[in-house]
């Protein structure tokens, strides 16, 4: 199994793009494009399933990280309340990115209407040999997300030595 893309429901596509591209370092597969409800189409038939009958049409953007996970944003036309996270509900909660630049992100989520949740904490504090650092962070929409310093395997693993 490998992961393909994560879908984020946003409250400004050109503010999202900028975010997603500028904070965090994504790149544009796709811009900025206008979705209708229609049945002439596999996409149009397969929005109406998703969303349902109505949904107004929204606007999306494809965006891929540097190792080529897809980020898919929405932005629905009657959908603009900020995410609030309601950690007593079932469902993915947030998603998590890996960077070199651990700091710069940081000051870039930030500077682009982000929001830092929390202070950097180290995973293992006591042992010098493993640095590995994680912040939890806010897109502008109030989307959370994690950001680590290094990969998940090496991150865990040595918790389980």
């Amino acid at each position: 199994m490998k992961m393909n893309h994560v879908g984020i429901m946003v409250g400004d596509m050109d503010k999202a793009v900028e975010f997603y591209t500028q904070a965090l370092g994504l790149k544009i597969v796709m811009n900025n494009t206008k979705v209708v409800e229609e049945r002439e189409t596999a996409i149009g038939r397969m929005c109406i399933a998703v969303f349902g009958e109505g949904f107004k049409g929204f606007n999306i953007a494809h965006l891929v990280t540097t190792d080529g996970i897809g980020v898919e944003l929405f932005e629905m036309k009657e959908r603009q309340e900020r995410h609030e996270v309601d950690f007593s509900r079932l469902g993915i909660f947030h998603f998590c990115l890996q960077t070199d630049d651990f700091e710069g992100v940081i000051e870039r989520t930030e500077k682009f209407g982000g929001k830092v949740r929390m202070d950097i904490m180290r995973y293992h504090p006591e042992d010098d040999s493993k640095p590995a650092k994680m912040v939890y962070l806010e897109d502008p929409f109030g989307n959370l997300f994690e950001l680590y310093s290094h990969t998940y395997e090496e991150t865990y693993a040595s918790d389980y030595e």
